[in-house]
């Protein structure tokens, strides 16, 4: 008679399969509550328009961008002025007035000066090695632009995308003079002003030749080499090698709607959003998918999308007024914000308003332990300044 007693004894130094499993879950859960406590972050200034004839200026502001020195900040949206604020002014001090210890500005007293741009502006990038001088940008009528900033003037126009909307500009770290911009006419194009006829196309690259879509996003790896990424509204992501544009390296294809933004989080992970609702971590060696994102709502907006790589941390906007910010190890955000208690308390709260959504978002690039987030939202072009930082004591 066979003995079948062996089949229900269990070595008590084992775990079965299951209990291991159980034990991995819970293990995980405990390390994501502790990286929920790991940071702190505070409101500290909120920047409005003044409030006119009872409500307020239609001023949404659709990108943020600090420059290389992270002193300064740039903005831009409809109200089709660039300004420049000193990271000094966006910080609290004394004589300004303050609610529950928030500091209130305005933009006119809060910036430190305002270019007027031709038409509505739809991206931002501080040129590479120009002393945060020179600054680019991107409008709706289809015009790169590039503005000296010390004498505030226009000193490069390119406008080679048939009319249609310039959705996003970069610059190239490889080579610093070269920039790329990407537009509803379905191509990503490089150009150089030192070429002169309103800057030479070096390459012009259309990702989906077959059914030709927006390019919504453009981005030159910031850590050097001849890498840049463009995402398109066919859900796709083209990686390119700028020295020989034929054919893309790599082709990301996992989100289900229109890629909007895209960020390098390190020499070879990439971040892209998408109006799907998440945000996914790629390896662009391997062009397979490390995470997803979800908790955010974007299902028809621009949003933003910044990473700070110091700390591991990956922000974005929402469509529900709020700001998420997710630790690039975990899946589900690790700090909720709404813009609405404080937009009202500032005068921003007036009806029919559109303050439904949180339009851009920017980190300051600083130390491993602390850093500034700032995030735009609604039509009134409210900037709320918070500060990031590690807690002594985890819970």
């Amino acid at each position: 008679m066979k003995n079948f007693s062996s089949h229900f004894l269990q070595d008590p130094n084992k775990e079965i399969p299951e209990t291991r499993q159980k034990l991995g879950k819970e293990e995980k859960k405990q390390e994501e509550e502790r990286a929920r406590c790991e940071w702190e972050f505070n409101l500290c200034t909120v920047v409005s328009s003044p409030a006119i004839n009872g409500g307020t200026v239609s001023d949404t502001l659709g990108v943020i961008e600090f420059d290389p020195s992270d002193s300064f900040l740039a903005t831009g949206g409809i109200s089709r002025k660039i300004r420049i604020y000193s990271v000094k002014s966006l910080f609290p001090y004394e004589g300004i007035s303050k609610i529950h210890g928030v500091t209130l500005l305005d933009h006119a007293t809060a910036c430190d000066y305002y270019i007027c741009t031709p038409a509505k502006l739809s991206s931002l990038r501080w040129k590479p090695r120009s002393g945060g001088r020179v600054l680019g940008s991107g409008d709706y009528d289809g015009v790169v632009m590039e503005y000296d900033l010390e004498r505030r003037v226009p000193v490069f126009e390119r406008d080679e995308h048939g009319g249609r909307r310039v959705w996003s500009i970069d610059y190239s770290h490889w080579d610093p003079i070269v920039g790329a911009s990407g537009s509803d006419d379905g191509t990503m194009q490089m150009w150089d002003p030192r070429c002169g006829d309103e800057g030479k196309c070096l390459a012009a690259v259309q990702p989906n030749t077959t059914a030709p879509s927006s390019v919504c996003c453009v981005e030159f790896n910031p850590f050097g080499g001849a890498l840049v990424a463009v995402g398109c509204a066919d859900r796709k992501v083209y990686g390119y090698d700028i020295r020989r544009m034929a054919d893309p390296i790599f082709v990301f294809d996992g989100h289900q709607k229109a890629v909007t933004y895209i960020k390098f989080l390190d020499f070879q992970t990439i971040i892209t959003s998408a109006i799907d609702g998440c945000l996914k971590m790629w390896n662009s060696e391997n062009q397979q998918i490390i995470r997803t994102y979800k908790g955010h709502i974007n299902s028809r907006r621009f949003v933003g999308l910044s990473v700070w790589r110091g700390g591991g941390l990956l922000c974005c906007g929402s469509e529900n007024n709020q700001v998420f910010v997710y630790d690039k190890r975990w899946s589900e955000p690790i700090w909720v914000q709404g813009f609405e208690p404080v937009a009202a308390a500032v005068g921003g709260g007036g009806q029919g308003c559109d303050r439904g959504f949180v339009s851009g978002v920017s980190w300051r690039q600083t130390e491993d332990d602390r850093c500034i987030l700032v995030a735009a939202g609604g039509s009134g072009g409210i900037l709320q300044v918070f500060e990031c930082k590690k807690k002594v004591m985890q819970c």
